[in-house]
């Protein structure tokens, strides 16, 4: 999948991160498999999804097996939404809209302090906290960077452009509905078990979890953000470097940005 969407976006504009920043690439995929078992370990505590068909496996092997799925997460859902930022009929009209200024430190404090009191809800009331699984390791990464005057992801709303947190958000359900695709049909795959949204399914997942992947797509735009913008001098502000009246998937990288 990532090797097919790269090559679609290259077909579109000549470039790809595949081609012109492979080793910001390769670096998503280790990332990537600590992101998401930070997931798998919140999901010891609200217990909303579970794997069948694995068979008796080590510890070890279990770790080996998880770990190298896991990886692929970050390099889809960023190879994707470069792909679709090829394409600006999808986030046509997007560039001004609502004005969100989060750039005071207070708001990083409070942010902080809600997605802390969070996380540790999620301990004690799973069944009515379960989304912030989704939301708050967001709200985290983003206060902090405010409270060290860093740009967020969100930064750009101040001016009304909603461009690149659209494309990301799209791009992780796009990925989302192949991956639960894929996962429909295989021997070894997860259920959910999601209170209060198990009713219509598409696929295995309950249809309203889909929404899940929105706030998911801008956790791992902001982890890319906040892992490697220091090593990379693009990083996923590669995109936000664009400028406004140009196409992210446009932009040559500089070498330290490959």
């Amino acid at each position: 999948y990532i090797v097919v969407v790269n090559a679609l976006t290259y077909r579109s504009t000549g470039r790809c991160m595949l081609t012109h920043r492979p080793r910001y690439l390769l670096s998503l995929f280790p990332l990537s498999a600590c992101f998401w078992w930070l997931f798998e370990y919140l999901n010891r505590f609200v217990q909303n999804w579970y794997y069948v068909g694995g068979g008796t496996l080590t510890t070890g092997e279990y770790l080996v097996r998880a770990t190298l799925p896991f990886a692929t997460v970050l390099p889809a859902v960023l190879s994707t939404a470069e792909w679709l930022t090829a394409c600006p009929r999808l986030s046509a009209g997007l560039d001004h809209v609502v004005t969100i200024n989060l750039n005071r430190r207070v708001w990083g404090w409070l942010l902080l302090c809600g997605a802390a009191a969070g996380l540790l809800g999620i301990g004690l009331w799973p069944d009515y906290l379960f989304p912030l699984v989704w939301v708050a390791p967001l709200l985290v990464i983003t206060a902090l960077q405010m409270i060290r005057n860093e740009p967020t992801i969100f930064s750009k709303t101040a001016h009304g452009d909603w461009r690149t947190l659209w494309a990301v958000a799209l791009a992780a359900l796009v990925c989302g509905w192949f991956w639960e695709m894929w996962n429909f049909y295989s021997l070894a795959h997860w259920q959910y078990a999601v209170p209060f949204v198990q009713g219509v399914t598409l696929f295995h997942m309950p249809l309203l979890g889909y929404a899940g992947y929105l706030p998911f797509g801008l956790e791992c735009w902001a982890v890319a953000d906040l892992c490697l913008a220091r090593k990379f001098a693009g990083g996923v502000a590669y995109y936000r470097a664009a400028e406004p009246e140009t196409d992210f998937a446009q932009r040559n990288p500089t070498v330290a940005e490959r």
